[in-house]
């Protein structure tokens, strides 16, 4: 297929890299334009706006910070992708943006003949560079089935969640869950470092039970190690988990963990720590126990 991928940060960047590695004819746009370089390298063309990328593509896929992004890289008047698509055109969204948004822009684009599935993803920039990302998806039956041969390169597990919208719902979910897990897991690692055990130890164990997750495999060892490397920022988790809030608000849920988590990260964002990873929550949680910075001891 020829594709048009918009956003070339963390995720973006190796998603169109799979799609050149699976045969696609891949054209990119980024609006730091330097970013673009590496892919052109490997073979990817380069256009000066999203309008320009997106004429000629059979599928534009945006993968960009927030929804005032999305609404630009799509929408802008003048050289938003919604002007250089086709009608019969499909776009993906692997953005992670408010549900509410996400059904507008669907429609505006389903008033000119496009297509759209929103299919934000999980998994990290691990996930995104061996392509084996969790991708929840909404939109109708007929274009998620359009969809599904870009998701299948992108992505390891591939769901249908429901029409548009229902992705964004679903990654709110997941925003939660993560939220909780990793603030659990900070205040595990503290707990058994503070009380005497060997933390590292202590992530052995417990990663064979009912403990074990991603995680917990994949992340303990920043906060044993008191570093935090991408990853998934720390403001962009934020972000979603403002999403997350408006979006519990709206129908009456009470999220009290995903509140505090809120609350922590507005703090580490405010000190500087924004751009970490997001496991950075165990400085929150090392600081309150008097934890020395630096390597976890027990």
């Amino acid at each position: 297929m020829n594709i048009a991928v918009l956003g070339m940060g963390t995720m973006g960047a190796p998603m169109a890299r799979n799609l050149l590695k699976a045969g696609h004819t891949v054209v990119v746009h980024n609006r730091t334009r330097s970013q673009e370089e590496p892919l052109a390298a490997e073979g990817a063309g380069r256009a000066d706006n999203p309008a320009d990328a997106a004429s000629g593509v059979d599928i534009v896929l945006s993968c960009v910070s927030d929804t005032p992004d999305v609404q630009r890289v799509l929408l802008d008047p003048t050289t938003g992708a919604i002007n250089g698509l086709r009608e019969g055109g499909l776009v993906i969204d692997c953005s992670s943006i408010a549900p509410a948004a996400t059904r507008e822009i669907a429609a505006t684009f389903a008033d000119k003949g496009i297509g759209f599935v929103d299919a934000p993803v999980s998994g990290g920039s691990e996930g995104a560079i061996k392509g084996t990302l969790a991708i929840m998806c909404g939109g109708s039956e007929a274009d998620f089935a359009r969809a599904l041969p870009v998701l299948e390169v992108l992505g390891a597990k591939i769901t249908h969640i429901g029409d548009v919208g229902a992705g964004q719902i679903a990654k709110v979910a997941n925003q939660v869950v993560i939220a909780g897990t990793f603030l659990a897991l900070a205040e595990a690692l503290t707990l058994a470092s503070k009380a005497g055990a060997d933390p590292e130890k202590v992530v052995e164990a417990i990663g064979g039970g009912v403990a074990g997750s991603w995680i917990l495999q994949n992340r303990s060892a920043n906060m044993l190690n008191d570093s935090y490397p991408l990853g998934f920022r720390t403001r962009l988790h934020r972000k979603d988990l403002g999403i997350a809030l408006d979006t519990a608000r709206a129908f009456e849920v009470p999220v009290p963990i995903a509140s505090l988590v809120a609350t922590i990260e507005d703090g580490l964002i405010a000190q500087g720590f924004g751009d970490e990873d997001m496991s950075n929550l165990a400085r929150h949680i090392r600081r309150g126990a008097g934890v020395p910075d630096g390597p976890m001891k027990g």
